[in-house]
């Protein structure tokens, strides 16, 4: 026997004093109410209603049960407007991850907006490679992630794919520091630093493939991991650069956008297929907003940059 279901026409009689207003109120027919009182009464081995012409009261008995059972129906209520909250994805935790350098104000933002767009959820943030990303949606540990291209694919969707500009980071006493943008053939012969090829090998042979079809080749490319230690290696050293997405200005560095924004990093959301509930669309919706109004980045390569390339090249 569904109980709470029979409480709940228990509850009905009760309000109406009546199994005919009762029956038509739940949509029953009045046989099929009474026969699911009766059961009722079986299983409590008590009567609930005294019956007769004039309606139906409440016995001492029944106005006990029904005094208990208000708690339990509001509490059963409240149960079901949980989980609906939860399936429109408007509460609980999506465990979700950015890439590093997205930058602080895109992350702040993509956390205030999910929280606007789901005040009841709860969005349990990681910065983690895209190699990492990949690992963990497989093994299910996480629900959606912001990965940068080229990504292993086999199991995942994405979301559209937006372009985040590259521009060069130099030490704040560079000769090209006081420019207003920096062609990437004079950075040719340079040394870069770059995040090490085994947390991403697509994307850094991706961006030394992009660099030397725009006549930019380093001298040395050294695998540096993480925004400020990349900052201070560059202050040491007069021939290093390093080209990044737009960081957050410092004392003795300056980023500088590359003429013409001849490199990208192409950047979308992904989960694992068959898995994108409200919740995660949720994510992917804001990601995608806030990466445009806050990331800097776009939908599109801009026109200039679409130049003829060998087949065999990774796609810009």
């Amino acid at each position: 026997m569904d109980l709470l279901a029979h409480l709940k026409y228990f509850r009905t009689v009760a309000e109406e004093q009546h199994f005919g207003r009762a029956a038509v109120r739940l949509r029953l027919a009045q046989p099929s109410l009474s026969q699911r009182i009766q059961r009722l009464e079986r299983e409590l081995g008590v009567r609930l209603f005294d019956r007769g012409r004039g309606g139906a009261a409440l016995t001492p008995a029944g106005r006990l049960v029904l005094a208990q059972a208000e708690p339990l129906l509001a509490a059963a209520d409240r149960l079901r407007a949980v989980v609906g909250r939860l399936q429109d994805g408007e509460a609980g935790t999506l465990r979700a991850a950015v890439p590093e350098q997205l930058g602080g104000a895109a992350v702040a933002a993509l956390l205030t907006g999910f929280r606007e767009r789901s005040p009841g959820g709860d969005l349990d943030l990681r910065e983690l490679s895209t190699a990492d990303q990949v690992a963990e949606l497989a093994a299910g540990t996480l629900d959606a992630g912001i990965v940068r291209h080229p990504c292993p694919a086999v199991g995942l969707a994405f979301g559209p794919t937006l372009h985040q500009p590259l521009g060069v980071l130099l030490a704040a006493d560079d000769p090209l520091a006081g420019q207003s943008s920096v062609d990437l053939r004079v950075l040719s012969g340079r040394d870069l630093a770059l995040p090490p090829r085994a947390t991403g090998p697509a994307l850094h042979d991706e961006t030394l493939t992009a660099g030397a079809r725009h006549g930019f080749t380093a001298n040395i490319v050294r695998g540096v991991e993480g925004l400020e230690f990349t900052r201070a290696l560059i202050m040491s050293d007069p021939n290093l650069v390093a080209l990044v997405p737009e960081p957050a200005p410092t004392a003795g560095t300056v980023w500088l956008p590359l003429t013409g924004s001849p490199l990208t990093w192409r950047i979308s959301v992904a989960w694992r297929q068959g898995h994108d509930g409200p919740a995660v669309r949720m994510f992917a919706e804001t990601a995608f907003d806030v990466l445009r109004s806050h990331g800097g980045m776009h939908t599109a390569v801009p026109e200039q940059r679409q130049i003829p390339r060998a087949i065999s090249e990774f796609l810009l």
